[in-house]
């Protein structure tokens, strides 16, 4: 039922976008909802503004200094954050803290309920490390999350899945040592794609060796690939139990992305949804929280994302 998932949205969230053409442009967010708001589900659907972040949230997951960085490379209006893909531009800090703030807004919303399903569009921020910012992510609404769900609700047993065509390294090895973090990660094979981590021998580090699952997919890998590798990922999520999910669902798997190889349609979206929704009510209580990642083809991310969405509802 419908009745069951919000969606956090707003046009504020189009603020998180680079300008200049970069690739993470601001018109994703226009580009879905236009697609959702056709949606039979749509009717239906609660739709909940975002918030922006305090600054202490933003620091359950990153150091200070690099907070201070960011806020200043906001006030200034330019300079970089990384290496050279995540370039600042006025009000940066702003716009990530109003990402953070959103899927914040939907944990909290799917742990007290009645709700149990909610969807962000413009989060997913995986790359992000504590110290600083990577591939397009200025703070890691993912990790903070994780974190939240354990400092307010006294959720320990969470899982992260990713199927965006790139390796969630930002969550990856912030967690690395956690065993109570379940990490299950389908991507391009990192030998083809940034950010070249995530191989098959990434189980997890110490006591936390063996809960995390990386699923390196070859360039060209399509539906029925993913259907099979998604077996194991399922087992693999099940035997663990979880508490809450987490889904990070990027739209640049979508055949068709401009900066990725991998060919899956929506429909491998839709099903990653539908049987994490069948998980979460199993181990869960319901629990699952998406959030839309990557996507760099603007028909792709309409489409992906909504047919998530229509999981979620259904």
């Amino acid at each position: 039922m419908s009745e069951s998932t919000f969606v956090i949205a707003g046009q504020e969230l189009a603020s998180y976008g680079f300008p200049n053409g970069h690739p993470f442009g601001p018109e994703r967010y226009g580009a879905f909802m236009s697609a959702l708001e056709r949606s039979d589900c749509f009717a239906d659907l609660e739709l909940r503004a975002p918030r922006l972040a305090t600054r202490e949230e933003l620091q359950y997951f990153h150091d200070p200094r690099y907070v201070d960085r960011v806020i200043e490379l906001s006030a200034r209006g330019s300079g970089l954050l990384d290496a050279g893909d995540t370039p600042a531009f006025p009000g940066v800090f702003e716009a990530a803290s109003l990402v953070v703030g959103g899927t914040l807004m939907a944990l909290e919303g799917i742990v007290k309920g009645p709700r149990r399903r909610a969807f962000i569009p413009i989060g997913g921020l995986h790359h992000a490390v504590r110290d600083q910012a990577a591939g397009f992510c200025v703070f890691n609404d993912c990790g903070i999350a994780i974190h939240a769900a354990r400092r307010r609700y006294d959720i320990r047993r969470v899982a992260y899945v990713d199927i965006d065509a790139h390796h969630g390294d930002g969550v990856f090895y912030a967690f690395e040592r956690d065993p109570d973090l379940v990490f299950a990660d389908l991507h391009e094979d990192g030998r083809f794609l940034y950010p070249g981590t995530g191989s098959r021998s990434e189980t997890g580090r110490g006591s936390a060796e063996g809960t995390k699952l990386n699923v390196p997919m070859p360039p060209g890998a399509d539906d029925a690939a993913f259907r099979a590798a998604w077996e194991e990922v399922e087992r693999f999520l099940d035997a663990a139990r979880p508490e809450l999910i987490l889904l990070q669902c990027g739209a640049d798997s979508v055949a068709g992305d401009p900066i990725t190889h991998l060919r899956y349609t929506a429909e491998a979206h839709a099903h990653a949804a539908r049987r994490l929704a069948a998980l979460a009510d199993r181990h869960a209580n319901g629990r699952l929280l998406a959030m839309g990642g990557g996507g760099y083809n603007l028909a792709n991310i309409a489409r992906a994302w909504t047919r998530v969405v229509e999981e979620l509802a259904s």
